[in-house]
């Protein structure tokens, strides 16, 4: 598909917008003076494939996770941040790769040229987080509520302060928990900006629906060329998020070298536990790493005929799978040993 054409930044060597491929955030959710904790959590966010995390940084005590996170992993690190502009300055001396602030609600202007001074220096770009119920009194008061307009002009006036200094290693994101809002105001703001696009769907919800609701939000814009790095936000743990995130992407196409499943939704003709040798299949190939379609399907029917296009694939008998490559059928195995042979014809493609 046709991406929209953004500037580029870099946090850290991970490159956002421009072209470069989207990548997946999440956020550290334990208590920011609990280092230990959230360092061993960042280590696990690093394994499961999360591409850029962020921290709160509440006060100065904070400030020392940036430092210890930074020596734990090798992702980017991103400080959330908000009213206290030393917080900002404090986080760049650590170290941190990228900065998440609203210009607006740090003080006068002198400290915002003081951010925008010292981030310009040591090459540490700043994300502008735009939330409906984060507004302008101004600009609520002219479209009378939180319209994807009045997000559109709140990150745009956002954006003005740091330019006003020769800032523009910016990123933005114009978060709604409503999602035809979100869609409309990234929409708006990328026909205004050339500037990277952070997309998520604020307050989205407990696993189940904020991964429903993130997947519209989100995956519509994605599948309209919109946005360059992506947060699945979920009352859950972390890597859920990183997961969903990493799935979202491969079902728009936009995750290269990553397997593809495909696997039917079972009938009265099924004879063998599709739904938990799927179940299986999937979770295993979340450690596999090949632009392949893999196919587990329920009988003969929809087994080599109907994906007779999956570079591998099983369809179930009684009690027993084939295995089948491209259509056509390598061998017959127990059910019990379905998984554990499909991942060995996997190792071999």
């Amino acid at each position: 598909m046709d991406r929209r054409t953004s500037k580029q930044v870099l946090v850290g060597g991970v490159a956002i917008g421009g072209g470069a491929p989207i990548t997946v955030q999440s956020m550290l959710n334990l208590p920011a003076h609990d280092i230990v904790g959230s360092v061993e959590q960042a280590k696990r966010l690093q394994a499961c494939g999360c591409d850029i995390i962020r921290t709160a940084v509440p006060d100065m005590e904070s400030v020392a996770l940036v430092a210890a996170l930074k020596e734990a992993v090798t992702v980017p690190i991103v400080a959330d941040i908000h009213f206290d502009y030393k917080l900002a300055l404090e986080s760049a001396a650590a170290g941190v790769d990228k900065i998440r602030i609203n210009p607006g609600n740090i003080g006068d202007e002198s400290r915002v040229k003081a951010v925008a001074d010292e981030c310009r220096r040591r090459g540490i770009p700043i994300r502008i987080g735009v939330n409906s119920g984060s507004l302008e009194k101004e600009i609520l008061a002219k479209y009378g509520h939180p319209t994807p307009e009045a997000m559109r002009d709140s990150a745009l006036y956002h954006a003005s302060l740091l330019e006003k200094y020769d800032f523009t290693d910016i990123v933005l994101s114009i978060k709604s928990s409503d999602v035809a809002t979100m869609i409309k105001a990234y929409q708006l703001t990328a026909a205004a900006c050339d500037y990277p696009l952070h997309l998520g769907v604020t307050e989205a919800g407990t696993e189940r629906m904020g991964i429903l609701k993130s997947a519209v939000g989100i995956g519509s814009l994605l599948m309209q060329g919109i946005g360059d790095t992506i947060r699945v936000s979920l009352t859950a743990a972390p890597k859920k998020e990183v997961l969903a995130g990493i799935d979202l992407l491969k079902a728009t196409g936009l995750r290269d070298g990553e397997p593809r499943l495909v696997s039917c939704p079972t009938c009265g003709r099924t004879a063998v536990d599709l739904i938990g040798i799927a179940s299986q299949v999937e979770e295993r190939l979340r450690d596999v790493h090949k632009p392949i379609t893999v196919a587990v399907m329920g009988c003969i029917v929809n087994g080599p005929g109907e994906a007779r296009e999956a570079d591998i694939g099983i369809a179930g008998g009684k009690g027993r799978v084939v295995i089948f490559r491209k259509g056509e059928v390598l061998r017959s195995v127990d059910e019990k040993d379905a998984v554990k042979e499909l991942m060995k014809e996997i190792a071999l493609l």
